[in-house]
């Protein structure tokens, strides 16, 4: 019976919009087990994407109101379940595996004796070598390769001209109109770490959340283990990331991005998309590709080195561009030290522009993935 509920589970994990593809060694359900007790597996398969009041739930299950509440309440500080208050009501949904479950539950057990010893811990090694062989088994696919993508990248601020680049692809602009700021380490790259297998050097503590509020902007998300900094300090957080060479990259959306991801193409689960499981589209493009000038490149190969997807090789002597490829992060355009590279806007034909919102998000991925017609 216990083997049914997390068989549950997963198909409402995979009703969301994100999705959590089956597999044919269902690995997705030893990954389950290992996060959720039997409970709590119960309780989480009666959350959906839109968010249901406490006693609605209560009465689905036969359990009291202040019962599901303190379980769910402690559901959400794990990470399982998203809190809001809907209609004067605290209301519940469920909480995608990628983007969501799965980087929740990694930060809370990476970090539990600083900041979270009061709730169950996770194997970690053995949830991360889960989830690698889940998206190696066709997890990466099934989530990755639907589209809107799940996220987007954004041009690296020094590498496109400020008269025609798009509102939405102004990564300064966007921060410029929050309040309140924060910065926390990548868990991504921390996973790397944690299994011993990351290949680059890049800085953990990169990961940009911002709100419109003026303070507590995160309760949404109780695992976080966020260090709040000003305003001056998350522009100098992305002045490293372009620096150093990572990819800007937010939600798919135009409007209610709360963190830009500074990404190495080596450890973001998003990134070796196009890197590791060959999904082309794994990210959504900027509206911009890069070219380099041949009268005057010298071949340095910074531009290789830079290039997080792999866009960019050596024909030859000549510095050839993969357009499809191309994601147009521009950091070639603000690695390059003579001036060689640079970023060109898209016609209008090949430009896509991102989702209105998180809702129109998720009606286009439910459609796409025939969830609904």
């Amino acid at each position: 019976m216990t083997g049914d509920v997390y068989e549950r589970l997963a198909d409402a994990l995979n009703m969301l919009p994100n999705g959590f593809p089956r597999t044919d060694s269902g690995v997705e359900i030893r990954i389950l087990k290992l996060i959720f007790s039997a409970e709590e597996a119960s309780l989480a398969c009666e959350l959906r994407e839109d968010s249901i009041p406490t006693d609605a739930i209560a009465e689905r299950v036969g359990l009291s109101i202040r019962e599901v509440d303190v379980k769910l309440a402690e559901m959400v500080e794990k990470g399982m379940a998203v809190a809001v208050e809907k209609d004067g009501k605290r209301a519940f949904s469920l909480a995608p595996f990628i983007i969501g479950l799965f980087e929740d539950t990694l930060e809370r057990n990476m970090t539990t004796a600083s900041r979270h010893s009061s709730l169950d811990n996770v194997d970690t090694h053995q949830f991360i070598h889960l989830v690698e062989e889940y998206l190696a088994s066709g997890g990466a696919v099934g989530i990755m390769k639907p589209q809107p993508a799940l996220h987007r990248v954004l041009p690296a601020q020094k590498a496109v001209k400020s008269e025609w680049v798009l509102p939405y692809d102004d990564v300064r602009e966007i921060l410029s109109s929050a309040k309140s700021f924060g910065v926390r380490e990548c868990v991504c790259r921390g996973q790397q770490d944690h299994v011993g297998h990351r290949k680059c050097d890049f800085p953990l503590k990169m990961c940009l959340f911002f709100s419109p509020l003026e303070a507590e902007p995160y309760e949404y998300r109780k695992t976080m283990v966020l260090d709040h900094i000003s305003k001056e300090e998350a522009f100098d957080v992305l002045d490293k990331a372009e620096e150093v060479g990572l990819v800007h990259t937010v939600s798919n959306v135009m409007r209610g991005v709360g963190y830009v991801c500074n990404c190495c193409g080596c450890c973001c689960e998003i990134l070796r998309g196009v890197t590791e499981y060959g999904i082309e589209n794994s990210v959504a493009q900027a509206n911009y590709f890069s070219v380099i000038d041949p009268d005057k490149c010298n071949e340095c190969g910074i531009c290789l080195e830079r290039c997080q997807v792999h866009a960019i090789s050596n024909e030859g002597g000549d510095i050839v561009i993969d357009r499809n490829r191309c994601i147009g992060c521009g950091l070639c355009v603000t690695g390059c030290p003579i001036n060689a590279a640079r970023l060109e806007r898209k016609p209008e034909a090949e430009t896509v522009h991102p989702p209105a919102d998180f809702a129109a998000w998720g009606r286009e991925r439910l459609l796409n993935r025939g969830m609904i017609k």
